[in-house]
């Protein structure tokens, strides 16, 4: 990793960013890209468009909103001490993510939801009537088909098996179908919390106005946690120009085989990054690195 990757990552940290790994982490040597605006003006402000069906569309180029004494990428920053009500068997899994796996998304495997939710990185949507797209960093996708019947048992994905559905205004997402923490390959967030194949999440997302993008989560599972999880944020419209560009995460990730297991140091507001005293680079990237 690139001593300027580790100033822009460290950055994307304290703006409510997520995408620091364990101990000797990289993940990737070029920053995930990012269109650069045509206009530093923001859209007019007005009520949110709707689809030809009459419901809010909602799509657009979406950036997160940093809450301030909230950690970024974290499913308990509304808990005390920012800790999830874990069950025993989830306090084992949490103590394996820990220390015996390293980061998926530090070595490019997809983070799925509902980790993407929690992502300090930006994303896009394009919606249609039948079917709503959700576009991430890294090239990534999930598709939402509208009216779906649900899957009682479908094949355990990334992303799950998601079903669309209209309450009102609100575009909600249910999800059954995930993988299991056990494997290795997917945590619920950047903290290293565990998610399982018993998990369900039912997402209700708003458009409250033209710039505006609300979410409301819950997350049940029953293996690792001893209630719900409820999670919410919001997002504000990028500028007039910003997009998605392509990032082959698998070619500029370097170091891999240095990289430690867990999500390295969290310090004591919650948020992931590099612990006290740590060394930096000297000399930080442009202004533009972090405006991507």
């Amino acid at each position: 990793m690139t001593s300027t990757s580790k100033i822009l990552l460290a950055g994307l940290a304290a703006a409510g960013g997520l995408i620091l790994a364990g101990p000797g982490f990289a993940q990737g040597s070029g920053s995930p890209a990012i269109a650069k605006p045509t206009s530093t003006t923001p859209y007019p402000a007005g009520p949110a468009p709707r689809l030809a069906d009459g419901h809010p569309d909602l799509s657009g180029f979406w950036k997160p909103v940093k809450e301030k004494g909230k950690p970024g990428g974290n499913m308990g920053k509304d808990y005390p001490g920012f800790k999830l009500p874990f069950t025993p068997e989830g306090e084992k899994a949490h103590e394996f993510n820990l220390t015996k796996v390293v980061d998926p998304e530090a070595v490019c495997v997809l983070g799925g939801i509902p980790r993407h939710n929690a992502s300090g990185l930006p994303f896009e949507i394009l919606a249609t009537p039948a079917r709503t797209a959700f576009l991430y960093l890294y090239t990534t996708h999930r598709l939402i088909p509208v009216g779906r019947p649900v899957d009682p048992d479908p094949d355990p994905r990334f992303f799950g098996n998601p079903v669309g559905s209209w309450d009102g205004d609100a575009f909600l997402i249910r999800t059954n179908g995930l993988r299991d923490s056990a494997d290795g390959k997917i945590w619920l967030d950047e903290n290293g919390d565990p998610t399982s194949d018993k998990t369900t999440v039912v997402e209700r997302w708003t458009r409250p106005d033209s710039n505006t993008l609300h979410l409301e989560m819950i997350i049940n599972d029953p293996k690792y946690y001893s209630e719900p999880i409820h999670f919410q944020r919001t997002w504000t419209r990028g500028l007039p120009g910003e997009g998605l560009t392509e990032y082959a995460c698998n070619e500029t990730t370097t170091g891999q085989d240095t990289i430690g297991p867990g999500p390295g140091y969290i310090g004591p507001d919650g948020n992931r990054g590099y612990p006290p005293g740590s060394v930096l680079p000297k000399t930080p990237p442009g202004p533009d690195a972090y405006d991507k």
